[in-house]
């Protein structure tokens, strides 16, 4: 079964969906449920569809380890994985597509940005250290997508939102791990990618404002 269309379109699935967005990849999922011989696959693209990321995962994870090697499916399962908030289960599972399927721009995004989310919470019990290590990775990881996909504004977006994230945690004075030059440098990495945003559309008010924020910043560091 091809899922090509499928996952290209759940990119942007939110339990929000436009009318027609929503008419537009119900068809999709619905001409592909009956090809798929996995009844548990049907029933988890059904309650992707219906909104319930919860019951997709449910389903989903039932269809393994039948189909753990189908790239594929285990999108579809990280991707409810995630919007149900299970953002360490979410990047485990795009960590296991990008191994089956290096290529995968939309996997690369989703694992980063899950694990962004882990680094930066407040209740996380990772050291500075790991923070730092799973903050590279995300960047290292929007950096495979924009090598896949160098026109996608959004991932400069969000990995200038990494190198800020790391210029807070290097930046902070008096904390562990405390480094002026390695914050310095991470916001000034933000700072080329917001602007590398900008490039593609300059009436972005939101970006303006995050470059400004990443500029002051940097500028304030001792």
């Amino acid at each position: 079964m091809n899922f090509n269309n499928l996952s290209s379109r759940l990119k942007s699935v939110k339990i929000g969906l436009s009318t027609l967005a929503l008419a537009m990849l119900t068809m999709t999922v619905s001409a592909q449920q009956e090809e798929h011989k996995n009844p548990n696959v049907r029933l988890g693209q059904k309650a992707l569809l219906d909104g319930d990321f919860k019951s997709a995962v449910t389903h989903l994870e039932k269809a393994l380890p039948a189909e753990a090697s189908d790239p594929n499916v285990l999108y579809l399962l990280g991707y409810s994985q995630f919007q149900s908030a299970d953002f360490k289960k979410a990047a485990e599972t795009f960590g296991k597509v990008v191994a089956l399927d290096a290529k995968n721009a939309n996997a690369l995004y989703y694992k980063a940005k899950a694990n962004n989310v882990l680094a930066v919470e407040k209740e996380s019990k990772l050291t500075v250290a790991q923070k730092e290590q799973l903050l590279k990775s995300v960047v290292a990881d929007y950096s495979a997508a924009i090598a896949i996909n160098a026109s996608d504004a959004k991932l400069y977006q969000n990995r200038a939102v990494a190198y800020r994230d790391l210029g807070i945690l290097k930046g902070t004075e008096g904390a562990k791990g405390y480094n002026k030059q390695a914050a310095t440098d991470a916001y000034n990495k933000a700072v080329a990618d917001y602007e590398k945003v900008l490039a593609y559309d300059s009436n972005r008010k939101d970006i303006q404002t995050e470059l400004k924020k990443a500029k002051v910043y940097r500028d304030l560091l001792k």
